[in-house]
């Protein structure tokens, strides 16, 4: 029996950190993280604000909209009209109804919908809407890990943040400046 897969999550942004399940983007060890509909419902599980996740979603469908949230953020951020399919893509996404929160019977909010899926996807795509039409997007950055890839939204008050993650990237790359003094 296989673990639960372990999505990472801190990009800032609910749309940012579902672009991350294409981990290390851009080069030759790329992974992909949503390569089926199991995996899917681990991220939305993880993820996303539903407790009670079930179903058969369609990965590639995610997928489609995942690649779609990413090309709509790198447009924006330079400052181009995205293409059209990509917009359609997410702007179609954003259509669907989300979840709605509740009172469970012992006072905690819980949040529901009858096709979780698809309403975790319609809050990543109206979050994806969100950012490139808002402030923040100028507050968007790239991982300065050499094989990461990863967006994330800088919120700290310098606007000086380098890594995705100090856990991850930022330590690897204090590892490597170490490595370097002492040999």
């Amino acid at each position: 029996m296989s673990a639960t897969p372990r999505f990472r999550q801190g990009a800032g942004r609910l749309s940012l950190d579902f672009i991350r399940t294409l981990r290390h983007r851009g080069t030759p060890d790329a992974v992909e993280e949503l390569p089926d509909a199991e995996a899917l419902l681990a991220w939305v599980r993880q993820c996303g604000p539903c407790t009670d996740v079930t179903g058969r979603p369609d990965a590639a469908n995610a997928r489609e909209l995942r690649e779609a949230v990413h090309a709509l953020i790198t447009a924006a951020r330079a400052g181009r009209t995205p293409d059209a399919h990509a917009r359609d893509r997410v702007n179609s996404a954003a259509t669907h109804a989300v979840p709605v929160p509740r009172l469970d019977a012992t006072g905690h909010l819980a949040r529901h919908a009858e096709a979780p899926v698809r309403a975790t996807l319609s809050l990543v795509a109206r979050d994806a809407l969100d950012l490139v039409t808002s402030p923040s997007l100028t507050r968007l950055r790239n991982c300065a890990g050499p094989n990461c890839g990863a967006l994330f939204l800088d919120t700290s008050r310098p606007g000086n943040r380098r890594w995705c993650s100090m856990g991850t990237c930022g330590n690897r790359a204090k590892k490597e400046t170490l490595r370097g003094r002492t040999s």
